[in-house]
């Protein structure tokens, strides 16, 4: 999987100003290589220690994707007191729909695709977008 530079950095930024709470968005682009990483408002009750993607921004990446914007390749969000592995929550609430799932936590970044068995840790390439 190739990442662009800018898309790693804005997750990482957006997990250290939403803390103490998870920080949430969408990952797209195009095939295997993901070049933006769109923040989300944080929906969830519990932001501290759950995330929610807000709906309607969901809703607006589905649409564009639909008219020819960038493909909605998965989701990230941060695990502020935790790992960046996906944790009994998300596993539990995993759609095993093949997205990529980023997890950021302690100033690092992993990647995860969600598969019809679980979860499977992916490699990933830093390109300059």
């Amino acid at each position: 999987m190739e990442l662009a530079r800018t898309a790693l950095i804005a997750i990482l930024a957006h997990a250290a100003d939403a803390a103490p709470d998870e920080a949430c968005g969408l990952l797209l682009g195009s095939g295997g290589r993901i070049l933006v990483a769109r923040p989300a408002a944080n929906r969830a009750p519990d932001r501290a220690r759950h995330f929610e993607i807000d709906p309607q921004t969901l809703i607006d990446a589905h649409r564009a994707e639909r008219y020819g914007g960038p493909q909605l390749i998965g989701y990230y969000h941060s695990h502020p007191t935790g790992l960046a592995e996906p944790s009994a929550t998300d596993r539990s609430q995993a759609a095993h729909d093949g997205r990529v799932w980023a997890i950021a936590a302690d100033g690092a970044v992993r990647f995860w695709r969600d598969g019809e068995a679980g979860f499977e840790e992916l490699s990933y390439t830093l390109v300059e977008a």
